[in-house]
């Protein structure tokens, strides 16, 4: 004990001494945490793992949320580029349509190269579901006057009865003011078609002053006669749909189903004076 109450900081310098070199020598060798580490590490962990979860929960919401305002923004760019196609498609669907009807007037055009013809299209109709008097987008300025025949691909429409400068007004064969003489095809039997109020509902019209004797049947095809200054012949009006006997037992009538859809017109064909007549004319 005196020895060590002698020597005793000679004693404690030699140990710290000793616990230093002890240290340094044991450095980045420890595989072990302490008691204290342990402790402190069962304490901070939970926590550390918290924070980490929590942040993790919080940073997926963040880009959530930038996902969906991403994702809102490109469904509205979609949609636009999607509502500027529709519209395209449809004008070109239209395009479509009127060259389709355009190419089929030239066809029926070509059935009357001897006569002027121009094209014309639909601008107004009396109140009603059918095509009985209606309004042309072309009139004096373009060469066309009053009696000018109107027909469609599909056969006979009517004529027009007034012209303007810019427009004409026309009357449908379906009109009880239309009269137009015409034949059978088959039988080349001779009658008028004429418009009828009542028929007109259902889209029909008359063939009267049929002979009696005449052997028209249903199912005949009637086109326009040679009798008419104003009609050129053979243009299609429709096919008989009945026939019927007058009250005098004389003459018949048959009711007609015309070719052309009135409730459904827009693109015309107009068909005016023999080009053979004016270049006679402008010889003399």
């Amino acid at each position: 004990m005196e020895f060590f109450e002698e020597h005793k900081k000679q004693i404690m310098l030699a140990t710290i001494a000793i616990l230093i070199v002890v240290i340094f020598v044991t450095y980045g060798r420890k595989t072990k945490a302490t008691f204290v580490e342990s402790a402190l590490g069962f304490v901070i962990t939970p926590v550390q793992e918290l924070t980490t979860n929590v942040g993790n929960w919080f940073g997926s919401k963040i880009d959530w949320i930038q996902n969906k305002d991403n994702l809102a923004a490109e469904n509205e760019q979609l949609k636009r580029q999607i509502a500027l196609l529709e519209t395209e498609n449809k004008r070109l669907r239209r395009y479509g349509t009127e060259n389709q009807r355009l190419s089929e007037l030239l066809k029926i055009s070509q059935k009357y190269a001897d006569y002027q013809t121009t094209g014309t299209q639909i601008i107004a109709k009396d109140p009603g579901n059918w095509y009985d008097v209606f309004l042309i987008n072309k009139g004096k300025n373009d060469g066309l006057e009053a009696n000018m025949v109107l027909t469609s691909p599909n056969g006979l429409v009517g004529k027009i009865i007034e012209s303007g400068d810019t427009y004409s007004k026309a009357l449908s064969i379906l009109d009880s003011r239309s009269s137009v003489p015409a034949m059978s095809q088959r039988t080349e039997d001779l009658g008028v078609v004429k418009g009828e109020y009542s028929l007109m509902n259902n889209g029909l019209c008359r063939m009267e002053y049929i002979d009696s004797e005449a052997e028209i049947m249903e199912g005949d095809e009637i086109v326009t006669s040679h009798l008419s200054d104003v009609y050129p012949p053979g243009i299609t009006i429709g096919k008989v749909k009945e026939i019927r006997t007058e009250a005098n037992g004389l003459t018949k009538y048959a009711i007609i189903e015309p070719y052309v859809d009135f409730k459904h017109l827009d693109t015309l064909l107009v068909i005016g004076d023999v080009l053979q007549q004016n270049t006679q004319e402008e010889a003399q």
